[in-house]
């Protein structure tokens, strides 16, 4: 561990196993620019760098108790506070109860208050979802979360909204003899700053994109004839970025899946054209030829210097001509994603940004909070310059949801990631008629996916609510030689059990 590291670790200490996630999430909520270790054991644990909290979390038979030492001005402060809990008490109602005695005090150490409250979960509409069907009032689901979760009147309200919402669109769709599918291209014009994905640079993968597509066409045989008795809902081709690849490579992928799979109850076909660099008018002909009805050109920002900043090689007016040639092209379905608390910059970019989209006038847009991943080049990034130059906050996040509304787009689905700028939230807005019903699909979990390509992760739901995945590997020349295995991964995972 660096020296940088140690001066700002918060250790954590439990006796009880089963509760460390949700107490590193909750921590680094409070203290996001902080390394967060939880360990559990009965011993002495390692400090806390100097100024940090040292906190320790004690479980007995009848209460949790927590204690924390903090650094003030001179003596060491001493907070101790504790919940009743009992043997036969539901381990989600102990986890509850615990969560609501950490944010307290941390909230009374720091000053903070979180707009989620407790809620670590990347799902929150999961819960006025499920209350919803149990037929629970709009007021009974508010005082519901902020009973438990300690949720914010605005994050209640939007949670509920987007709930209601996708409750009324989910009921067109086929659960239990439908499915949806994912096709991963995992190819970039170069890597963002930011991304984690399984994404590698097409140049160094042009000369084996055939074999690529290859594999990619057993996997689509094989879905064509395990799934034949179902109903495909949506398709979506993700990426990486799909139009990495030239518009003959492109024709061939959407030929292979009008002519292998059975598209007659088919309610949308996303691609993500995203990056402007990588779009022109022959793959927008070869998308809008082989039945695409839905895209992104995707800016995250229109500030040229943060994109030279994030490695996205394309200038702003590209971005621009890139969604001008979808309009021309015949695209009246058109996404825009924008990512809020990139480094330096401030609410007067984002409102900059918003303004540029309105002229563009785009049919959906999703707002994306940063999350700062381990495995993107965003954490080395943080650690030479710093976290104080990510800057998302209310303002901005009331920004961007205004300037959606004056598009006349609401806000139609929503989840959350591990160390997003702001502790916000992910939500995509759109038109009416225009939702992205793949991406309510896959946040809900309503529906069995079954996903091609390196990296991918394919899903199935059994009916009394388990779900089980299997992923294919995410190396590109891996994935293409046992591609014969990941096919075999699929049966096994979708066969009748």
């Amino acid at each position: 561990m660096t020296k940088m590291r140690e001066e700002h670790l918060i250790g954590v200490t439990v006796n009880q196993a089963g509760f460390e996630y949700d107490i590193h999430a909750l921590v680094k909520a409070f203290y996001p620019a902080c390394e967060v270790k939880v360990s559990v054991t009965n011993e002495e644990k390692e400090s806390s760098g100097p100024g940090l909290p040292d906190l320790n979390i004690l479980f007995t038979r009848e209460a949790v108790l927590i204690s924390l030492i903090g650094e003030g001005e001179g003596a060491a402060s001493f907070t101790g506070k504790k919940v009743e809990i009992t043997e036969d008490m539901p381990r989600p109602e102990v986890k509850n109860r615990l969560k609501l005695l950490l944010y307290v005090m941390l909230s009374e150490h720091t000053g903070k208050q979180l707009p989620w409250g407790t809620l670590t979960g990347i799902r929150p509409t999961k819960i006025p979802m499920t209350m919803l069907e149990e037929g629970k009032s709009d007021q009974d689901i508010m005082k519901y979360m902020k009973d438990t979760y300690l949720i914010s009147d605005e994050k209640g309200g939007l949670a509920i909204e987007i709930a209601k919402r996708e409750k009324k669109l989910l009921e067109t769709i086929h659960y239990e003899n439908g499915y949806s599918l994912y096709i991963g291209i995992p190819f970039c014009p170069t890597t963002c700053l930011y991304c984690s994905f399984t994404s590698y640079p097409i140049v160094s993968w042009k000369k084996r994109v055939g074999e690529y597509l290859d594999a990619l066409e057993k996997e689509i045989e094989y879905v064509a004839e395990g799934f034949r008795d179902r109903i495909l809902d949506t398709i979506y081709i993700g990426g990486g970025t799909p139009t990495t690849l030239e518009a003959p490579e492109l024709s061939r992928l959407l030929g292979k899946i009008n002519s292998s799979l059975d598209l007659s109850h088919l309610k949308e076909f996303t691609v993500e054209a995203g990056r402007a660099d990588s779009i022109t008018p022959e793959k927008l002909q070869a998308l809008k030829e082989g039945g695409v009805t839905r895209i992104s050109v995707n800016p995250q920002t229109m500030k040229q210097e943060t994109l030279d900043l994030i490695g996205r090689r394309h200038t702003v007016e590209q971005v621009k001509e890139a969604f001008a040639m979808a309009r021309e092209a015949g695209f009246t379905n058109i996404n825009m994603d924008l990512i809020l608390g990139l480094p330096e910059e401030e609410a007067s970019d984002v409102r900059n940004t918003i303004e540029e989209v309105k002229a563009l006038a785009p049919d959906s847009l999703t707002v994306h909070s940063l999350a700062i991943k381990r495995a993107s080049n965003m954490s080395k990034w943080i650690e030479e310059n710093g976290i104080s130059t990510l800057r998302n906050t209310d303002e901005t996040m009331g920004i961007t949801a205004d300037g959606a509304r004056a598009m006349g787009m609401v806000p139609y689905y929503l989840y959350r990631q591990k160390n997003m700028s702001g502790n916000f939230e992910n939500v995509g807005y759109a038109k009416e008629g225009k939702f992205g019903i793949y991406n309510i699909l896959i946040m809900e979990e309503k529906q069995a996916i079954a996903a091609l390509g390196a990296g991918a992760i394919s899903k199935r739901l059994y009916q009394d609510g388990r779900i089980e995945r299997c992923e294919n590997v995410k190396d590109v020349a891996l994935y293409i030689e046992k591609i014969d295995e990941m096919i075999q991964r699929k049966r096994k995972l979708f066969e009748d059990k």
